[in-house]
């Protein structure tokens, strides 16, 4: 049994103090992930909390101490700005401020198993000792899960190797406790030095490290939002980190009290982070893509998105209902069930959704699909059918689509075919084109309403002005009414904006709704879809660098656009 699932104390409860890393939740441990999911009250800062959320246990509401930062009267203090999740709710009444050994101790009564999540690793942690000693006090059995430090994990996201074959010293400094007799001995150091501070710090941390005497053109990187897609990178020199950093025109900033992590000396040289920087190029990097589909629909493909550094969006341009008369379905499920069909054909998974749900709502499962042949049109409607535990006879060798089906259909065949109808549940508004195909290879069809497609809600007016300001760097169109419900509840993409077609039909709707389409798929596939942009934006990137000219988001192209930011 690990220590994560260790009964919690009747009286006293259990603590975990937990790492949660630097910033990308990719980065929490098994162990962390344990924790969480076991918790019954979660004690974490505001940008810890987004890392962790969605692996806490379904029920736990979100309660935040400061509703308000601004409204703190400890900001700047020191003090952590806490925010409790709690199943019961029962810290909602409690005073605005509180400490965070208070926090935790009162979160832990009544035996419940209490996770105290902070930033990097507890061990690095400015307050996690006191708390950890509030627990002993008290009597409360804890354990610690480490985690990423931010001074090691930021630096490797970076492309900044902090050791190598000559073995060079490390050093950890706080510019925030840092004592002169510190500055003194990494100065007098030829080793790395890793320096946690803030943006509008840099330029004294680096004068601190002259001063003791480390050259002027000791080679410097400064690292912003390290290890998430908002992450931002300048190479420079102790002397002139001041005038990179004013140059770029990163200061002054309302946002220099950002924290940053610098890393220097000679192993951090920019001909060397060019090659190792691995995640800021990233093919889409930091790039908003708008991706209109239904929330179902677009998970997988908002992940695949992800992996290529992209920040998707997911705005639902359609809503699935039932159909509006139910009973064409109900027989069509019935007659499934009692031999009716030799096949069928399934070309969505809201297809596989209705169908299945009907078969719950009759007491049924996949054993209802014994001795039909199952046909599924894309990679993801297999998947639907294989999770609700049938596996496709047939699946497009090539396009998927209904034409690409109808290629590898057989025709009807009285001798080995003993029924000759397909049952096809499908949406309202589908093509004709797989009913007219089958029956032109001679099988009956019974072409169902399976469900409706009604465009959704729009969506909030922030979202709405981004689309039409150019606050988005590329959409992703996956089939022509994603374009009309798009353009209809939210208007026109700005020219800026990369549009990506899934193939030809997409394409033209767009055209004719006065968009440029810039990337299509090679063939009607999600997947692709997202692998086209990916190369796309890799094109685009490597035609920057051989130009010379700065890498940029095509939002920061736009008339008028503000440059990038690093929050």
């Amino acid at each position: 049994m690990s220590p994560t699932n260790l009964p919690a104390g009747l009286d006293h409860g259990h603590v975990t103090f937990l790492g949660a890393g630097p910033g990308d939740p990719g980065l929490l441990t098994l162990r962390a992930v344990e924790a969480l999911s076991s918790a019954d009250v979660l004690v974490a800062e505001h940008e810890v909390l987004d890392v962790i959320r969605a692996h806490a246990r379904q029920g736990v509401s979100v309660v935040p101490t400061y509703p308000d930062p601004s409204s703190d009267p400890y900001q700047g203090t020191g003090t952590p700005q806490l925010t409790v999740v709690d199943g019961a709710s029962t810290t909602a009444s409690l005073p605005p401020v509180r400490d965070a050994a208070h926090l935790v101790m009162e979160a832990a009564r009544g035996g419940r198993r209490v996770v105290r999540a902070v930033s990097g690793d507890p061990g690095l942690d400015t307050y996690a000792t006191e708390e950890m000693l509030a627990c002993v006090a008290a009597g409360v059995p804890f354990e610690v899960v480490p985690g990423v430090a931010t001074a090691v994990g930021v630096p490797a996201y970076a492309g900044v190797p902090l050791r190598d074959a000559q073995g060079t010293d490390v050093r950890f400094v706080d510019a925030r406790t840092a004592s002169d007799r510190c500055w003194t001995e990494v100065g007098a150091s030829d080793g790395t030095v890793v320096v946690s501070t803030t943006l509008d710090s840099v330029a004294a941390a680096a004068g601190e490290l002259v001063a003791a005497g480390r050259k002027p053109d000791t080679p410097l990187t400064v690292t912003v939002a390290g290890t998430t897609t908002r992450q931002r990178t300048w190479t420079a020199t102790l002397g002139t980190i001041a005038q990179t950093l004013k140059h770029a025109k990163v200061l002054p900033s309302p946002d220099g009290g950002r924290p940053v992590i610098a890393v220097v000396g000679e192993r951090s040289a920019a001909a060397q982070r060019d090659q190792l920087s691995w995640f800021e190029s990233k093919p889409l990097f930091g790039w908003k893509v708008l991706v209109p589909r239904t929330k179902e629909q677009a998970a997988t493909l908002s992940d695949q998105l992800r992996s290529y550094g992209a920040v998707p969006h997911e705005v639902p341009t359609i809503a699935v209902e039932p159909p509006r008369t139910p009973q064409q379905m109900e027989r069509a499920v019935k007659g499934l069930v009692t031999g009716r069909y030799e096949w069928i054909a399934f070309t969505s998974v809201n297809a596989v959704k209705a169908v299945r749900e009907k078969f719950e709502e009759y007491g049924l499962d996949a054993r209802a699909f014994a001795g039909i042949k199952v046909a599924a049109v894309g990679e993801q409607t297999a998947k639907a059918l294989v999770a609700f535990g049938v596996k496709p006879d047939l699946v497009p060798s090539g396009e998927q689509s209904a034409a690409g089906l109808l290629e590898d259909w057989p025709p009807y065949d009285p001798v080995f075919d003993p029924i000759d109808r397909v049952f096809l549940p499908r949406a309202d508004i589908a093509t004709e084109t797989l009913v007219a195909g089958l029956i032109e290879l001679g099988w009956e069809v019974d072409d169902v309403t399976a469900y409706r497609t009604v465009r959704a809600s729009p969506p909030p007016a922030e979202t709405r002005e981004a689309i039409k300001g150019g606050g988005f760097d590329a959409v992703l169109f996956t089939s022509s009414s994603t374009v009309r419900n798009l353009v209809g509840i939210a208007g026109k993409p700005h020219n800026v904006t990369v549009i990506a077609c899934i193939g030809p039909a997409t394409a033209k709707t767009a055209e004719e709704h006065g968009l440029r389409v810039d990337v299509m798929a090679p063939e009607p596939s999600a997947g692709k879809l997202a692998e086209a942009l990916a190369e796309f934006g890799l094109r685009r990137r490597a035609s920057a660098l051989e130009a010379g000219d700065p890498v940029t988001r095509p939002s920061e192209r736009r008339p008028g656009a503000r440059r990038r930011r690093t929050t």
